[in-house]
């Protein structure tokens, strides 16, 4: 009685010539209320080809990012009640497509380790562990949370246009993790890796980044306290 149709993306680099959009009918009476609960309904009972990935289905993982009625988020977040008929259901933009709902990943995550997103130190290790204040930890908050779903960077227009030299929002705010935690000892060598042109100031503060984070933190705010970093550090 209850049946929602979707239009999902498909292409196949292998077989497909170009891109489509296929229909698909489903039974919201068989299935769960999330979009990814649709989506893995029409794998099993109607087109077991179809291909996107998924994992924790907690919203923790970032595995299942994509464009869902235009908007970058989690398909085990999203409500399927919170979209139009017919629904669409497309990847993350601005990416080269393996198959279908998943993206290639490679790029981006490249980008994530050329800022050495790890603790680094220069004193010698203590015997038992770098201790923390209550207020050191808290400021990390906002910024530990990201789970590199990249729905910001998928999002934002200065990485469509400079995505081959701007490391993008997703890994500009794990690059402020690390100079915002206390423990660290790498601040120089960091902001140094980050002081360019294209690496960093190709951020226009559009912030269809925090607009589109499905943790609701903010990366716009990450990039403006690195570019106030590197600014200090000049004075």
């Amino acid at each position: 009685m209850r049946v929602k149709a979707f239009e999902i993306y498909r292409y196949d680099p292998d077989t497909d010539d170009s891109p489509r959009l296929d229909t698909f009918e489903v039974d919201l009476d068989d299935c769960g209320p999330m979009v990814l609960d649709a989506l893995i309904w029409i794998k099993n009972n109607v087109d077991s080809t179809l291909a996107f990935r998924r994992s924790c289905r907690e919203g923790i993982c970032g595995s299942c990012a994509m464009t869902m009625d235009g908007t970058n988020w989690l398909a085990c977040t999203r409500f399927i009640s919170d979209l139009a008929t017919p629904a669409t259901v497309y990847p993350l933009a601005n990416m080269r497509i393996i198959k279908d709902l998943v993206p290639d990943l490679t790029h981006v995550f490249a980008q994530y380790a050329m800022i050495e997103p790890w603790l680094q130190t220069r004193t010698p290790e203590p015997e038992r562990e770098r201790p923390q204040s209550p207020e050191e930890r808290s400021r990390l908050d906002g910024y530990y949370e990201c789970i590199l779903c990249f729905c910001c960077t998928s999002g934002c227009p200065s990485h469509w246009w400079n995505g081959d030299r701007f490391l993008g929002p997703a890994a500009l705010l794990q690059a402020y993790r690390w100079l915002a935690d206390s423990r660290d000892e790498a601040t120089g060598e960091r902001l140094d890796i980050l002081e360019d042109p294209f690496r960093l100031y190709r951020c226009h503060t559009i912030l269809n980044c925090t607009r589109t984070c499905p943790k609701g933190l903010n990366p716009g705010k990450a990039i403006a306290e690195i570019k106030k970093m590197v600014l200090e550090r000049r004075t």
